[in-house]
């Protein structure tokens, strides 16, 4: 059974790294030009009105790649008796549906069924970082948009999971610990739910208490900002919001502020604090905060490396018309 399950990780990542070598660099250069042009000009726009919106296309865009890979799956509405991804537990929190619907319907008016949804959700992504402060990474293009999407098959590690745990989640698309332990800067930048963490504040572990590791001054600020009773997480919409770096002074850049912060024992969430407390991980966060340009740099490499997970390429898929909804005849 052993050898079996190691023939098929080998398997799964031959087909992953074929996918990846089909997606090419300004894929869209003949039959949409201006495409790449047009995600960037929104995202500025909508950057102006709302600078935490990078933050919440970073989260989507990792809850469609970890889920059987960067096809645009937690775009589509639930439709019959079809549940989709978006409406499990993990993804209700999920936030920038408007702004890839917007970047969709500009694209479909000059080139109509040519620009996938997953490859916006990617671009705009990437732009998003860039707007946040960090590095503009080049990043190739040619993803097609899945077809499926099912809320049973979304199975996403929670906030309070040990690292160990989510290391073996990510490990399964082919990251590792160093993949991971820089996507997870991306939390230097936007919101956190109380119900992502509040059971560190008051009932840790089952001990009625707080997290030992948490730092005192920040659980006093997190106590304030979500005073007991807290709403579950299933009703977001009332659900009180901290920065993710509650003691930083920058939460919309995309800097080493969130390595700072956890080395210090000031992370918001338990799987963040956790990386203070391994060796490769602590050396790895100590290193982003005396060298942020290391970290920039990193953090663009690990996210060309994240949207290459499973993508549809070729004849696979569609390009759906409409990120909600699958084309339901030849385009």
């Amino acid at each position: 059974m052993a050898a079996l399950l190691f023939a098929l990780a080998i398997l799964l990542l031959a087909l992953q790294v074929h996918a990846a070598e089909s997606l090419q660099f300004h894929f869209y250069q003949n039959t949409c030009p201006q495409a790449e042009l047009v995600v960037k000009n929104i995202m500025a726009e909508e950057f102006k009105r709302d600078p935490s919106i990078p933050a919440g296309l970073l989260r989507l865009h990792f809850h469609d790649c970890i889920i059987r890979g960067c096809d645009a799956l937690v775009l589509l509405d639930s439709r019959g008796e079809n549940v989709a991804e978006k409406e499990a537990p993990p993804n209700l929190s999920l936030r920038g549906f408007e702004v890839i619907d917007k970047i969709k319907v500009e694209l479909e008016k000059t080139c109509r069924g040519v620009v996938s949804c997953a490859d916006i959700l990617a671009l705009a992504t990437r732009d998003g970082v860039s707007l946040s402060a960090g590095s503009s990474y080049r990043l190739p293009t040619g993803r097609r948009d899945g077809t499926v999407s099912t809320m049973s098959d979304v199975h996403i590690p929670g906030p309070s999971r040990p690292l160990g745990f989510v290391l073996n989640v990510v490990q399964a698309i082919g990251l590792n610990l160093d993949d991971l332990t820089t996507l997870l800067g991306a939390h230097a930048i936007g919101f956190c739910h109380c119900g992502f963490f509040i059971d560190r504040l008051y009932n840790f572990k089952g001990t009625g208490c707080a997290d030992p590791d948490l730092d005192q001054s920040v659980f006093k600020f997190l106590t304030k900002k979500c005073p007991r009773p807290v709403t579950e997480i299933f009703n977001i919409s009332k659900d009180p919001t901290v920065f993710m770096t509650p003691t930083s002074n920058t939460p919309f850049k995309l800097d080493s502020s969130f390595y700072r912060g956890l080395l210090n024992g000031e992370a918001v969430l338990q799987l963040d604090q956790g990386l203070a407390f391994t060796d490769v991980t602590q050396k790895l966060a100590t290193k982003y905060v005396q060298q942020p340009n290391i970290f920039r740099r990193e953090f663009s490499k690990a996210m060309i490396k994240l949207g290459n997970v499973g993508v549809l390429t070729g004849q696979q898929g569609q390009v759906r018309l409409n990120c909600r909804r699958v084309n339901r005849r030849k385009q």
